[in-house]
């Protein structure tokens, strides 16, 4: 990859300025290419003007909107590190993440004020975005001297940082570079066909690399354009897509099943999006063919935080039969899988699952303990998760390591259990976990969200769903309802809080 690369918003603004950057979901309001670049100059201007130095954190509390890539792009004119903030934190477990990173500036927007004032105390300076007066963002913003910056960055260089959910401790920061985003450009243009005439949806959380990087950071790079909506709003997405205004959706399952509960479902022409793609969790088998039914060909995928994020991506030509797979490496993401001993299995055979190339982070930020357990002696990504290829060279993602369990000296990979219970007709989602058994040693214990207006059957009647699909090892031994699941940003089920449900 390049060692370095120019400004990319300047570029883009050369090329086509008058070309539609963003557009405003609920205002209307568009800004173009050279619009949005002169913001961006008056962005960085005011940061330098509050003593904002190379490498510097700037942080970032608010919901989806424009002026987060504002300043993103410049963060990167400055040499800046931007700091996204997890708005669904609350401030007692934010601090020690302000705290580590002690950023020199704070903004936010006016749904999270509380948590930024509680936050201020250890920043110099705390702006929002909302405020209309001589303080605000906007008032600072058209008095600063614009700023062009840096013409160049360098591929290494920390562009920003995402902080992990944090299941297992306090959440790490995950470096992500210049030369990290590049590399996902590429590899989720060529897997989407991304092109500059695209519009796309901006929705999921930027806190998240979904938000910044599936796919609106790729169609800016391409020229194209981002509709940007606060968050996932079911009528307002269901409504540009019926109105055909969007050629390329990202979203993960629990946005998917959303969708597929509206009303106007069965009546949606999504045929009309070209290309779509699905993350942050598997979308089960029985919600895929749904789509399918629609029109809508979406692409499993597979990447991390950690790797930019995309390394696998279903191709559309292959959706229908290989149902489950997330499809093959993407053009810059080598991937192996490897037993206990970190040596390659053969296909058809399960294994974790290892990641190397430029989209690969260098690391956790000020971590060097978990940045060394993270990566192999030969310099391999641990994903954590376990997976299998086909004779076709088609992968297929079987659960995380921490979720696998032993019974009766059998593993069982709960993804595969909890696929099986999705496909109930009375069952929209499902999660199980391990739970100790004096016979088998661990049995598992799945959590079933019902469909809206139907609940999970007894017990004995789900117990011989399960045994016709299952070999009786990975059969269940209890069965909960519940009216909803803890997630995180990603959409993902957060499994160690079930027992508090």
């Amino acid at each position: 990859m390049l060692a370095t690369m120019p400004d990319l918003i300047a570029q883009r603004a050369l090329l086509n300025g008058d070309a539609v950057a963003f557009r405003d979901a609920l205002s209307g309001r568009a800004i173009s290419y050279g619009e949005f670049d002169k913001r961006v100059q008056l962005t960085a201007g005011l940061m330098r003007q509050l003593g904002v130095e190379t490498q510097d954190r700037v942080a970032m509390l608010c919901r989806n909107r424009v002026e987060f890539f504002e300043l993103l792009f410049a963060c990167a004119k400055l040499g800046a590190i931007l700091l996204p903030l997890n708005w669904r934190m609350p401030a007692n477990e934010l601090l020690p993440l302000v705290g580590e990173a002690r950023p020199a500036i704070l903004l936010h927007g006016r749904e999270d004020a509380a948590v930024a004032t509680a936050l201020g105390q250890t920043v110099e300076y705390v702006i929002s975005l909302d405020d209309d007066g001589a303080q605000g963002y906007a008032a600072r913003q058209q008095a600063a001297q614009p700023y062009r910056g840096r013409d160049q960055w360098p591929a290494d260089e920390c562009w920003y940082l995402l902080y992990t959910s944090g299941t297992t401790g306090l959440p790490k920061a995950v470096i992500q570079t210049y030369g990290m985003a590049m590399a996902n450009y590429v590899n989720i243009r060529q897997a989407m066909s991304i092109s500059g005439n695209d519009v796309t949806l901006n929705y999921l959380p930027l806190f998240h690399t979904a938000g910044i990087n599936l796919v609106t950071l790729p169609t800016l790079i391409e020229g194209g354009e981002v509709i940007v909506l606060p968050g996932f709003d079911l009528e307002a997405v269901v409504g540009l897509l019926s109105n055909g205004r969007i050629d390329t959706m990202f979203a993960v399952p629990a946005v998917y099943r959303e969708i597929s509960l509206h009303a106007a479902f069965d009546s949606l022409d999504l045929s009309r999006v070209r290309s779509w793609g699905c993350g942050g969790a598997p979308l089960p088998d029985h919600l895929l063919s749904r789509f399918l039914e629609r029109g809508a060909r979406v692409c499993n995928g597979m990447g991390m935080t950690e790797t930019g994020p995309t390394v696998f991506l279903m191709d559309p030509a292959s959706v229908e039969r290989k149902i489950g797979s997330v499809g093959k490496p993407q053009l810059l993401a080598s991937v192996r899988i490897v037993d206990h001993d970190g040596q390659d299995v053969a296909d058809g055979e399960e294994g974790e699952l290892w990641f190397r190339g430029p989209g690969i982070t260098p690391g956790y930020w000020r971590r060097d303990d978990a940045s060394g357990s993270a990566f192999s002696t030969d310099g391999w990504l641990r994903s954590g998760d376990i997976g299998r290829r086909d004779a076709d060279g088609y992968y297929y993602i079987c659960g995380r390591i921490k979720d696998m369990f032993i019974s009766g000296g059998e593993n069982v990979y709960p993804a595969e259990v909890e696929n099986q219970l999705a496909a109930h007709p009375n069952i929209l989602e499902a999660a199980v976990v391990a739970t100790q058994d004096d016979r088998w040693g661990e049995v598992g214990c799945a959590y079933l969200l019902p469909k809206p207006g139907h609940r999970v059957p007894p017990d004995d009647e789900i117990d011989r769903y399960c045994r016709e699909r299952l070999a009786a090892y990975k059969v269940p031994k209890r069965y909960i309802q519940v009216d909803e699941f803890p997630r995180t940003a990603a959409g993902k089920i957060q499994k160690h809080l079930l027992s508090e449900v």
